[in-house]
């Protein structure tokens, strides 16, 4: 059974706020209600529609946007609602009763190249995982059903998951332009026949170096300096990497060395320019950002 965690997040409209869970919520399509009428297909929305104050529920990929009527601030109830939602989808309840009408979902896939020529970035136009995750062999894949598909090619080394695109890297011994349209329409058809993409036993990346990548999930364990790598790691470098298909994870911080130890993965694992970017991208930044603290920071895997 999945266990499920909510963060809360505001808009640029100051009615509307954002549950964002660490699951998939709706698979087939988006939604919105409008009152409890609406609601019928989710039992969710139906429970939501009972606080006085809720004035339309959007649930899409794995978020809730929750519009409010003027009577309350969300600075006053959003713990609340986040807390009862924790609790309604860890019951394991229905968040969406979605209709299977034998339809394809509708998606679009395309390809996209990294600066790393042994991966290729496939991206989807919805939100196929709600973190990421990272498979180097078949063993690994045991818990994706789509990494496992994938790892039925010969050619395929690694796959990483994240949002809304899946990163293949493959072995020397085939070509990506021999083999692309495959990988596509293999990852394309999958997605739209509703498969499940990662199992309930499958850890998200983000829970391994050492558990997360959000300094505020760090604070007892790390140091101030620590803390602070982490966040601007957050904010400034992981949308540059995802950008390329890769992502970017906090390992260790050392006080005496002022070294910043990361791992890289997906399309920035084993990338030749991977030296060229840590150095005077992420090195130089930090370097910049948090003066002497940081003297040098290293990939340790490569």
């Amino acid at each position: 059974m999945k266990e499920y965690s909510i963060t809360v997040s505001g808009t640029k409209n100051p009615t509307i706020i954002k549950f964002e869970a660490n699951h998939i919520l709706a698979h087939r399509k988006n939604y919105e209600f409008k009152n409890i009428d609406d609601a019928k297909n989710s039992p969710l929305a139906q429970q939501l529609f009972h606080l006085p104050f809720v004035k339309t529920i959007y649930i899409s990929g794995n978020f809730i946007g929750l519009e409010r009527y003027d009577i309350v601030q969300w600075e006053d109830v959003k713990d609340e609602v986040a807390q009862e939602l924790v609790e309604y989808l860890n019951s394991g309840e229905p968040v969406i009763i979605e209709e299977d009408n034998g339809k394809p979902i509708p998606v679009t896939l395309y390809a996209e190249v990294t600066p790393n020529p042994s991966t290729m970035k496939f991206v989807a136009s919805k939100k196929i995982v709600a973190a990421a995750f990272e498979f180097k062999n078949i063993d690994e894949a045991r818990v994706s059903p789509l990494a496992m598909d994938l790892f039925q090619f010969p050619f395929v080394k690694q796959v990483f998951l994240d949002d809304n695109y899946v990163s293949v890297s493959k072995y020397e011994v085939a070509e990506w332009d021999d083999i692309t349209i495959e990988v596509r329409e293999l990852i394309r058809n999958f997605i739209a026949d509703g498969k499940e993409i990662v199992s309930d036993q499958a850890k998200a990346v983000n829970t391994v170096e050492p558990q997360s990548t959000k300094a505020e999930e760090h604070p007892v364990d790390l140091d101030d300096t620590s803390l602070e790598i982490i966040d601007i790691l957050e904010e400034y470098v992981k949308p540059a990497v995802a950008s390329d298909g890769g992502n970017i994870l906090f390992k260790s911080y050392e006080p005496d060395t002022k070294r910043v130890n990361v791992v890289l993965q997906g399309a920035c694992s084993g990338c030749p320019s991977s030296t060229y970017t840590l150095k005077n991208g992420i090195e130089t930044m930090l370097k910049n950002m948090i003066g002497d603290k940081v003297n040098e920071v290293v990939a340790i895997n490569g």
